[in-house]
């Protein structure tokens, strides 16, 4: 993978001299996928700190966690067999609670699919499976592709740490739209994730 990534910046650098001196300052790519983690658990998670800082998002998971002590992630039928007010308590809305039991209850019935099937199937026939249950978009599905599959090409559009990266990077004014945002993504393939990594991390200032 290491090989992968220096291709990748190497690519991205030669774009414009802004992407040259974004990638000599930040230095190498250290994109750290999970794909230990099964597409349920992955899901789970990116529902548990969705819109919340990080901080907090540990704090809500690591109440959820201890509620199934011996294991290192509860399965659904665990989930499913939680009363709501055991979940509420660890600090779940009441709409992220509705979506994760959504989510365990799709894992039983096979429309989340085991890791094994997960891979077969490509960006968006997997986007599409999954936006079908209530609560989780396509950035939650991206994040999956991301960081679970480790697919090296996906750019979400919608992420406002990328669309703001992408604003200071190039000293615009306002950032992109979704769709002018994979227009120019365009340009980057087969290296969006890479792309999108470094675009979190451009710091507030115009380069």
């Amino acid at each position: 993978m290491n090989r992968f990534y220096r291709e990748a910046e190497a690519f991205l650098a030669a774009l414009d001299p802004r992407w040259a001196a974004h990638i000599q300052a930040i230095g190498p790519c250290q994109h750290q996928p999970r794909p230990e983690r099964d597409p349920y658990q992955a899901l789970v998670r990116a529902i548990a700190y969705q819109q919340l800082h990080v901080k907090a998002g540990d704090a809500i998971l690591g109440r959820f966690l201890a509620l199934y002590p011996g294991c290192t992630f509860p399965s659904p039928e665990q989930v499913l067999a939680t009363t709501p007010e055991q979940l509420r308590a660890c600090g779940f809305s009441a709409s992220k609670l509705t979506t994760i039991q959504g989510i365990a209850q799709a894992r039983v019935e096979g429309l989340v699919p085991d890791h094994e099937l997960a891979m077969t199937l490509d960006d968006e026939q997997l986007i599409e499976r999954l936006v079908s249950l209530r609560g989780v978009g396509r950035w939650t599905v991206e994040m999956l592709l991301i960081y679970t599959l480790e697919r090296m090409d996906i750019l979400p559009a919608d992420d406002f740490g990328v669309r703001e990266g992408y604003r200071r990077l190039q000293g615009l004014e306002a950032p992109l739209t979704r769709r002018q945002m994979n227009e120019c993504g365009q340009a980057w393939q087969p290296y969006r994730t890479i792309a999108a990594w470094y675009l979190w991390r451009v710091p507030a200032g115009r380069i």
